[in-house]
C-alpha cells in the first residue's frame, strides 16, 4: 500500500494544482484578457517577423556551411588544432557581416560546430555574433554615440575570446577527442565552385540584412530610401 502511495501521490497532486490553476483563472478581469492578447500578438509577430526574415534564411545558411562548406576548411581554421589566434579571431568577428539575434545564431553556431569548429573560437561567435553585427553597431552608434558604439564592439570580441577560451579549458578532454575522430575521417574532394559558394552566401546574408531593415526615424534621406525598398532590394538576392 505504502509502495503504491509513494508512485500515485505526484500524478494526483499535479492534477489537484491544475484544477484549482484553472478554476480560479481570473478570466474576464482587464488584466488578464490584455496579458493574454498581447501573449498571442506577440507570438503573430514572432511568427511573421521574426521565424520567416530570421530564423529560416539563418537556417538556409547553417544548411549550406554542413553541405558546402568542406570539414577540412572548418578544421584548418575554426578546429581545436588550428592557430588560436587565427581560430578566435575568426570566430569572434564572423558575426560583424550577419544581421542576427540570439536566437538565429544558434544555427548558424551549430552548423559550424557539427563541421568540426572548436568549441572555443564556436562559442565566441555564438556569444559575440548577435551584439557586432553592422546594424547592431551602427544603430548603438547613432542612439548612444560613437563611444559607446565602439565599446560594445570591443566588449563583445574580447569577451567572446575569453568566453570561448573557458569552455575549451572546461571540455578539452571531450575537444580532443573530436580531433582525433575527424582525423579518421576520408578526406572529401569539392566539386562545386567557390564562386557559387561565395554568392550563395552573399544571397543570404543580404536577405538577412535587407528583409529586416527598420524603419529610420527620418523620412527621407538614404536610411529611409532603404527601409522604402527593402522589399525589392531582397527579392534582388532571392
Amino acid at each position: 500500500m505504502n509502495v503504491e502511495w509513494k508512485s500515485e501521490w505526484k500524478p494526483l497532486f499535479w492534477i489537484v494544482a491544475l484544477f484549482f490553476a484553472a478554476f480560479y483563472l481570473p478570466v474576464g478581469t482587464s488584466r488578464f484578457d490584455n496579458a493574454v492578447l498581447e501573449a498571442f500578438q506577440l507570438v503573430k509577430w514572432y511568427a511573421r517577423e521574426h521565424v520567416l526574415l530570421c530564423l529560416i534564411p539563418a537556417f538556409f545558411i547553417a544548411g549550406a556551411i554542413g553541405v558546402f562548406v568542406s570539414q577540412e576548411s572548418v578544421m584548418k581554421y575554426l578546429g581545436p588544432t588550428a592557430n588560436k589566434l587565427v581560430a578566435y579571431g575568426v570566430g569572434s568577428v564572423s558575426g560583424s557581416i550577419l544581421a542576427v539575434c540570439s536566437c538565429t545564431v544558434l544555427p548558424l553556431f551549430s552548423g559550424i560546430y557539427r563541421m568540426g569548429a572548436g568549441l572555443g573560437p564556436a562559442i565566441a561567435f555564438l556569444y559575440s555574433g548577435p551584439a557586432i553585427n553592422v546594424l547592431a553597431i551602427i544603430l548603438t552608434a547613432r542612439v548612444l554615440g560613437m563611444e559607446l558604439g565602439i565599446a560594445r564592439a570591443v566588449g563583445a570580441v574580447l569577451f567572446s575570446i575569453i568566453i570561448g577560451a573557458i569552455m575549451h579549458f572546461i571540455y578539452r578532454k571531450e575537444e580532443m577527442e573530436k580531433v582525433n575522430a575527424a582525423m579518421k575521417l576520408p578526406k572529401t574532394e569539392t566539386k562545386r565552385p567557390l564562386w557559387k559558394d561565395i554568392l550563395y552566401f552573399a544571397s543570404m546574408i543580404a536577405i538577412l540584412v535587407f528583409a529586416n531593415w527598420g524603419k529610420p526615424v527620418e523620412t527621407e534621406g538614404f536610411w529611409y530610401f532603404m527601409f522604402a525598398n527593402k522589399w525589392a532590394i531582397t527579392a534582388v538576392f532571392a
